[in-house]
């Protein structure tokens, strides 16, 4: 490879061809069994898993468990918003916030999806083909925020409020993405588990109904909603704390943790 790609957004817009050089690169690498100078995965720090992309597009009350549980509609149009690029972070990392700012931070298990090639009025049935990959969303959220303004952006937007990774898989890697089964740890406790199959609009219905409007550009993100058990729910509520650590796995993708910091 004469020139390597240096992040996914630069490999994604390189398309298919960039994809297939890359994994020649790895399988030539993987045949001749190269050890030296390699670092483990588990020792490697990771930033977000998408560094530069064109937009992060969030979908809420997406699930209907969720939707009831927070008293959303989800029966009418799609829910829709913008999440800051500032609020990017990857596994591993410490997420912070000012408690004289909010004090109601919940944590939201999504399934992240990244497209691979403009999309404009994509059919339902050819909208899987423009995903590039797969990845585990954390849409950290302030709720008290959240339900005091109009709109959701600013209380999703904190500096590090969208845990990402800690890898993309790529989308043949991904038989079915409504069906794969998603999970919150939170200091120990399961509090959340649930599958992509309870989603009320399918990755595909998403992706047709926002390409409808606007081409859907290449690197974007979108985060396709949280299932139920949120802690804003919870009797008693349960809120990310100074010290917290949260796990948030999706079967097939990976675990993502963040670490919390009240500050």
């Amino acid at each position: 490879m004469s020139t390597p790609p240096r992040d996914l957004q630069d490999l994604i817009e390189r398309g298919h061809d960039g994809l297939a050089e890359v994994r020649e690169v790895v399988d030539a690498a993987l045949a001749a069994d190269v050890e030296a100078g390699l670092v483990p995965v588990a020792d490697l720090r990771h930033s977000s898993a998408v560094l530069r992309p064109a937009q992060v597009i969030a979908i809420g009350a997406n699930y209907a468990a969720h939707a009831s549980e927070l008293k959303l509609r989800s029966e009418t149009a799609m829910t829709i918003f913008s999440l800051w690029p500032n609020s990017l972070s990857g596994h591993g990392a410490t997420t912070s916030w000012p408690e004289d700012l909010t004090t109601q931070v919940d944590y939201e298990a999504e399934l992240g999806v990244i497209m691979g090639r403009p999309a404009r009025n994509v059919h339902v049935h050819d909208a899987l083909d423009y995903v590039w990959g797969y990845t585990v969303v954390n849409d950290i959220t302030a709720r008290d925020l959240q339900f005091s303004e109009a709109q959701w952006s600013r209380c999703k937007s904190f500096d590090g409020f969208t845990p990402t990774g800690p890898v993309v898989v790529t989308a043949d890697e991904i038989a079915d993405p409504q069906d794969l089964w998603l999970t919150t740890n939170v200091d120990g406790r399961i509090l959340q588990d649930a599958s992509t199959s309870e989603m009320v609009r399918s990755v595909a219905d998403i992706i047709a109904y926002l390409s409808r409007s606007a081409t859907i550009p290449p690197g974007t993100l979108i985060s396709t909603g949280s299932p139920g058990g949120a802690g804003y729910s919870r009797n008693p509520q349960v809120f990310l704390h100074d010290g917290a650590t949260v796990t948030v796995s999706i079967g097939g993708i990976g675990s993502l943790t963040t670490h919390c910091r009240v500050v």
